[in-house]
């Protein structure tokens, strides 16, 4: 393998705990919940899949089905898409549900797996290109400069800014073609099986990892090493 291409979201690096999230919020506005309430309102969150990153949601209202279908071909759709899934959820300031999304998009709400970091190092060391693939509505660059990665990345394909999202072929070209890489000899790496798989159609190797809190999964990376052997 001469490169590497890894999705963002539950591969490289996970978002914070929906209670994690608006508890920051709720406290960046002075808002003051009980805290049995806030649990209530972090769980119905959680269940309408309004973290951007989080789980996928348990009931998609059929209004926002064509929508959320598209999300991450923009940054527009993106953002009407997530805060429209929050806005099932009542909230004590209408102000809150911009306010929750814009969290996410803040470094402080992500952290990188246990193993990101040496990993990307091990396969600069050898040097293999490495490219960042990701469905996503905003620039997740600064996410990768505050925790320390972007010395390893050397290029970012992000949906919104190609209109197109994985399992687009097209996205993966693109990568490809920004690292001078030849699909054959490409490792796409993914937690989702039907997005990050689209780069098989281009006879890119894939290999899936958990998506799982940080926490449960701190080496689940390292199997990538011995597939680019």
């Amino acid at each position: 393998m001469t490169a590497v291409l890894f999705d963002f979201s539950g591969t490289l690096f996970r978002i914070e705990s929906t209670e994690s999230w608006l508890r920051a919020v709720l406290d960046e506005a002075g808002i003051t919940l009980p805290e049995p309430e806030l649990s209530r309102t972090a769980k119905d969150l959680h269940v309408a899949g309004a973290l951007p990153g989080g789980a996928t949601p348990e009931q998609l209202p059929a209004e926002l089905a064509e929508m959320w279908a598209i999300r991450d071909q923009s940054s527009q759709l993106h953002r009407s898409a997530y805060t429209a899934a929050a806005r099932q959820v009542p909230l004590p300031d209408p102000a809150l549900y911009d306010a929750l999304y814009d969290r996410h998009m803040t470094p402080p709400a992500w952290s990188p797996y246990p193993d990101a970091p040496e990993v990307l190092r091990a396969l600069r060391e050898r040097g293999i290109g490495i490219g960042v693939v990701s469905n996503i509505g905003w620039d997740l660059r600064p996410v990768f400069r505050e925790h320390g990665l972007d010395r390893y990345v050397d290029t970012y394909v992000l949906s919104y800014e190609h209109g197109i999202q994985k399992p687009d072929p097209r996205l993966f070209t693109v990568a490809c073609e920004a690292l001078g890489a030849d699909p054959r000899l490409t490792l796409m790496v993914g937690d989702d099986r039907r997005a990050d798989g689209g780069a098989s159609a281009l006879g890119c190797r894939v290999h899936f990892v958990d998506h799982l809190p940080a926490e449960e999964r701190p080496d689940g990376l390292r199997g990538v090493l011995e597939l680019v052997d």
